[in-house]
């Protein structure tokens, strides 16, 4: 019967771990460059390639010539102390993949999971200038919105992702920043004295999160963690959003713990290195 000859998906997906479908070349090529990343800026010899890989020298040599030439390998000395490092191809490479996933894509999944998570509106925002930029937003499924206009620039030092962002940065910026912005009162607990900001940001870094409790609005609280790209710098925030009620500190501490996970879920996808 011609059913017969259909391959199950499940069937697929294991054929394809099996090593008969690997390009053993490509593999060892590929063997080749994590090494090499291992290695450093001094590098490798051939022969310490070659061992690395478990192949002869002459075969390695040939690999390794074959990725300098391509520009994925680079070499420096001659004779048996030549040592090879990674090529700048690879970083060209890594620029284009990193310029086609753009911020909005990878964190917007996550931030729609945060909401499911939470029951609480999520955003999306990051820094321009000395400016918190909301650029997303999911709104829960609840009876009560919060308004954001996205692409407003808003007053960091009274919202949760604003101070995230804010606590990733120094002391004196911080301050540099917020001469710039001010530190208007939005409510009766917004913090418009410099160093009360500091401490709480200081706060915001041990925890890992920042809390806007009644801040921004009354009646209204928010709890926000930055998050980093592949250089390791901070790319933005998230935070939620909710009415303050007579919720509870542990629930207030349990939600930054929601919050900075989700974080670093989006620092993950966007390939920050691992954290300390």
């Amino acid at each position: 019967m011609i059913l017969d000859s259909v391959v199950p998906f499940g069937s697929i997906e294991r054929a394809m771990d099996n090593d008969r479908y690997l390009v053993k070349s490509v593999d060892r090529a590929l063997t080749t460059l994590e090494e090499l990343a291992g290695a450093g800026p001094d590098g490798l010899t051939v022969s310490e390639v070659s061992k690395q890989l478990g192949a002869s020298k002459s075969a390695t040599f040939a690999l390794l010539q074959t990725l300098l030439a391509r520009g994925f390998v680079a070499d420096s000395g001659e004779g048996a102390s030549r040592r090879y490092r990674l090529g700048m191809a690879l970083a060209r490479l890594g620029d284009r993949v990193v310029s086609q996933i753009a911020l909005r894509d990878v964190a917007m999944p996550i931030l729609h999971e945060l909401t499911d998570a939470t029951e609480l509106t999520s955003r999306l925002a990051v820094m321009e200038e000395a400016w918190a930029v909301v650029i997303g937003r999911v709104d829960t499924r609840g009876a009560v919105r919060f308004t954001s206009h996205l692409g407003r620039r808003e007053l960091p030092h009274s919202s949760g992702v604003g101070k995230a962002l804010l606590a990733t940065r120094s002391d004196d910026e911080v301050r540099e920043l917020v001469a710039i912005t001010g530190l208007p009162r939005r409510t009766d607990k917004t913090l418009t004295d410099p160093e009360l900001l500091l401490r709480d940001l200081a706060g915001a870094r041990d925890r890992g999160y920042a809390v806007d409790d009644e801040e921004d609005a009354e009646g209204v609280f928010c709890v926000g963690a930055a998050f980093t790209d592949h250089r390791g710098q901070v790319a933005g925030g998230i935070s939620v959003t909710g009415l303050k009620l007579d919720l509870p500190a542990w629930r207030i501490h349990q939600l930054g713990e929601t919050v900075r996970t989700h974080a670093d879920r989006i620092s993950t996808a966007l390939g920050a290195p691992p954290a300390a």
